[in-house]
């Protein structure tokens, strides 16, 4: 069929669909070990409140009538939007209203609409990049862009820790802010690595994008104050030149698809313009399952008491588990191999690199998946950074959001399929 351009560029084998296809397919198998996506694990006491909220929502006069079958504002659900603002602005003295706050049909929604409002071809003809002044970053944003060469990014300082650890910082020192940058955009904490940007770091990224006159967008799918997972100090950043994303998914609902948007009133309202355009109005029911936990504040509750201890504990297992399993425990026994993670300070994953690995991550993708392992090779997740770097073949991002046993046993073949190689070489 003939394709016009933009058909051609979303119909390309992406690192994001490359992902879900393979989810998809792993997901028909029950001997799959799923240590490469990014589903959030399936707390118990927080499925409990979301389905005593469903039953209180059946029980209302036509509660679930208005549920499913009344459409929201392009905007999103005003109720939850003013209960968001007010818990925002008592939370973190933020100056701000509903008009301030947009929903969209999940985080993915939110960056590809934020991303093309600022970069790609402009009025005048001129074209404008994204800038992601520290990778690796979020696999998703890869293929976002309406034009090619979009993203602009910058390789990371590396800290070498105690213990087999290391962490990325931002290399301002090397960080150039061209005229043909839109936007500046970072997560924290990081997907993939597990890392967060340092209040330090924050601050002088924002100062540097009020400099230059463009937005600093926050991806804070995974920071505070939900789901809250994160296992360090940050302080939260937002005021008029930034735009903080956030998501109902790592929280409990990622199959609902509810993405926010906190930003100056003219870019929310941007956004729910593409929306009405787009699918006339996001879809409201994680808004309404999530309401009363915003208007009681127990949704931050909820992320502290529960939601951040039940990750934390898992991350640090597991890193405990490759320890033992890589051989750099003494008392393991095992043969070790040259091996650093990533220090865990929150999300989802661990972020292995293992230097002057023989193959490359894509290869052990695919020795691993004929063993029923599913992890994601590092490469994908260097947006804009077209410039060949060993380090992005050597590193792979692991999920411990599955059950002990799942993520335990999917360590052991990691471990032994990597030694294999080393051997080999």
């Amino acid at each position: 069929m003939n394709l016009s351009k933009f058909g051609e560029k979303f119909t390309r084998k992406a690192g994001i669909t490359q992902l879900m296809d393979d989810l998809g397919e792993a997901m028909a198998k029950d001997e799959m070990l799923m240590l490469g996506g990014g589903n959030p694990a399936h707390i118990p006491a927080v499925q409990d409140r979301f389905r005593k909220r469903m039953m209180d929502i059946l029980a209302e006069p036509k509660g679930f009538e208005s549920m499913i079958g009344n459409y929201d504002s392009s905007r999103g659900n005003a109720a939850f939007i003013e209960a968001l603002a007010d818990m925002l602005r008592e939370t973190f003295g933020w100056a701000i209203g509903p008009e301030n706050i947009a929903l969209t049909n999940g985080s993915q929604n939110a960056f590809f609409c934020l991303f093309n409002l600022f970069a790609g071809e402009m009025p005048d003809g001129s074209k404008k990049k994204v800038l992601f002044p520290l990778t690796p970053e979020y696999i998703g944003y890869v293929d976002s862009g309406l034009s090619d060469e979009f993203f602009m990014a910058q390789r990371p300082s590396i800290e070498l820790l105690d213990d087999g650890l290391f962490k990325y910082h931002v290399d301002f020192d090397a960080l150039e802010i061209g005229d043909d940058i839109g936007a500046i955009c970072v997560s924290r904490p990081t997907n993939p690595t597990g890392n967060v940007l340092t209040d330090e770091e924050m601050e002088h990224l924002d100062m540097l994008a009020r400099e230059k006159g463009i937005p600093f967008i926050i991806d804070n799918a995974y920071g505070t104050p939900f789901p809250d997972i994160i296992y360090t100090e940050a302080k939260p950043l937002w005021n008029e030149n930034t735009v903080v994303c956030m998501s109902l998914s790592k929280f409990g609902l990622p199959n609902l698809r509810t993405g926010i948007v906190i930003a100056r009133k003219e870019i929310a309202s941007a956004i729910a313009d593409i929306n009405g355009v787009m699918h006339l109005a996001p879809g409201g029911m994680g808004a309404r399952m999530a309401i009363d936990l915003i208007r009681n504040g127990e949704i931050m509750q909820m992320s502290r008491e529960i939601v951040r201890p039940f990750y934390q504990r898992k991350a640090f297992q597991t890193l405990d588990w490759f320890r033992e399993e890589l051989g750099s425990s003494s008392s393991s026994g095992k043969e070790a191999v040259p091996y650093r993670i990533h220090k865990p300070e929150g999300a989802l994953f661990l972020w292995l690199w293992f230097q002057d690995l023989p193959c490359t991550a894509g290869e052990l993708y695919d020795r691993l998946k004929v063993r029923n392992t599913l992890i994601i090779p590092g490469h994908h997740f260097f947006p804009g950074l077209d410039e060949y770097w060993q380090h992005k073949h050597e590193c792979i991002r692991v999920t411990y959001a599955q059950d002990d046993d799942v993520v335990h046993e999917g360590v052991k073949i990691i471990a032994d399929e990597v030694r294999k190689i080393y051997r080999e070489a």
